[in-house]
């Protein structure tokens, strides 16, 4: 036997320093035994669940917990009804992991610990809570090539409004935006679609004034040596929009004092009693100097350059050229030729970001020997992209003749990348400015 202490001897049962390999430990289940009851009760007999879904116009997504719409669009006695609508991602939670967006279902926590319990508190006080948010990430409308992750995306966001929502048990209804339509913030689609949805579109149903909106992109500054600034003023803009008062999360939740902001664009400027301001609105007018020439438009999309061609030159017999149409550059310059051989003015309605792209009519204008004009529209991109959804959200002969849809934000970016503001000296007889508003 060896005199070395230890060896031959067979390990005590007893030693807590050793245990089964990984793969052979037990390992500690989440079902739970009223899980397990619910697995074998006959489904007559199981419990509705409490989270619903459905989709409105193939790009909404509206969650529903707890008791039917019908059940809670009841007014209370006090009269109109008073909304707290909130935002989702950075307002109520945020992601337990750190990073800006949650990794899955899981990723998440309360944005700050009196979230549940203000929320809690709104109900008891009869307000009718509901979260608007938007959520570009998610489609509704797989394609085939990333039909797995857009239905991993699409499970997670479920997954999550459900925990949320689950740990809150209040009646709550969740609408989430994900295309560039009506619904997405700060279009006031999903805001329509919640008042249809609890029996309050009608006029007077709602206490605007004692209503609120809370949103974490509310346009604030950068804080030296502290907060950074906000992505953007969406939550701000969508409150303006729908009339009721404005909070950040800070604001709301931790009722600290508000922080400055600015607005590059100002919806509320843009209204009219409700109503939003025809883009057709121009303070500038045109007039025909020439019996025969070619005028160039210059300018962003949704700067207004086919209402200021409808309102103040087709009345001139000013015939039109827009390669939306025609599709290529050189069908629209075969019919613009085939116009000015005609004895007919054309106008060019496209962007003509460039000297580049000008200079092809400046050209025809030179071939065709007749004088070639500008009008540069200076609209500023806020205001374009506003009024190109306008449009595209008011189809009618009047607002929008040729029914064209909203446009992505590449066609506004790719444009300000391209721009070089247009010089007689390219050629032109004159430029003319006109500023849409």
């Amino acid at each position: 036997m060896s005199s070395r202490p230890g060896i031959g001897k067979r390990p005590s049962s007893n030693d807590k320093k050793l245990s089964p390999p990984p793969s052979k430990r037990r390992q500690q289940s989440t079902t739970t035994n009223k899980a397990i009851a619910n697995f074998f009760t006959p489904a007559s007999k199981k419990e509705p669940e409490k989270m619903t879904w459905r989709i409105v116009n193939e790009s909404l997504l509206v969650g529903r917990y707890g008791a039917s719409t019908t059940a809670l669009s009841a007014k209370p006695s006090m009269g109109k009804r008073k909304i707290a609508a909130f935002d989702f991602d950075s307002t109520l939670i945020t992601s337990a992991s750190g990073k800006r967006f949650g990794r899955d279902a899981a990723d998440w926590k309360w944005w700050h610990r009196s979230v549940p319990g203000a929320l809690r508190s709104l109900h008891e006080e009869g307000y009718l809570v509901a979260v608007v948010s938007n959520q570009g990430g998610i489609s509704l409308e797989p394609d085939p090539k990333t039909v797995k992750s857009d239905q991993k995306r699409l499970a997670d966001f479920k997954g999550k409004v459900s925990a949320v929502l689950k740990q809150l048990d209040l009646p709550i209804s969740v609408y989430a935006a994900t295309g560039r339509d009506l619904y997405r913030k700060p279009r006031s689609g999903m805001w329509q679609e919640l008042l249809e949805d609890y029996d309050l579109d009608s006029a007077g149903a709602v206490d605007l004034e004692n209503s609120f909106f809370v949103g974490d992109a509310g346009g604030r500054e950068a804080v030296a040596g502290g907060a950074s600034k906000d992505h953007s003023c969406v939550d701000r803009d969508f409150a303006a929009n729908v009339g009721i008062p404005f909070r950040t999360p800070e604001e709301h939740f931790l009722h600290e004092h508000p922080r400055p902001f600015v607005r590059e664009f100002d919806p509320a400027f843009h209204l009219v009693k409700g109503a939003v301001k025809s883009t057709a609105a121009f303070p500038t007018t045109f007039s025909k100097t020439n019996p025969i020439d070619i005028v160039l438009f210059c300018g962003s999309p949704g700067a207004g350059k086919s209402s200021f061609y409808w309102k103040h030159l087709q009345p001139l017999g000013y015939g039109r050229v827009n390669q939306d149409i025609l599709k290529t550059r050189e069908k629209c310059l075969k019919a613009a030729t085939s116009m000015v051989e005609e004895g007919t003015s054309v106008v060019v309605d496209n962007t003509n970001a460039d000297a580049q792209t000008r200079e092809h009519w400046v050209k025809l204008a030179e071939e065709l020997n007749v004088p070639i004009r500008c009008i540069l529209f200076t609209a500023t991109p806020k205001l374009c992209e506003h009024n190109d959804t306008v449009r595209a959200l008011n189809l009618g002969p009047e607002s929008n003749p040729e029914n064209r849809t909203i446009l992505p934000k590449v066609a506004f970016t790719g444009f300000a990348s391209r721009y070089r503001e247009p010089k007689v000296s390219e050629g032109f007889q004159d430029i003319i400015k006109v500023e849409c508003r």
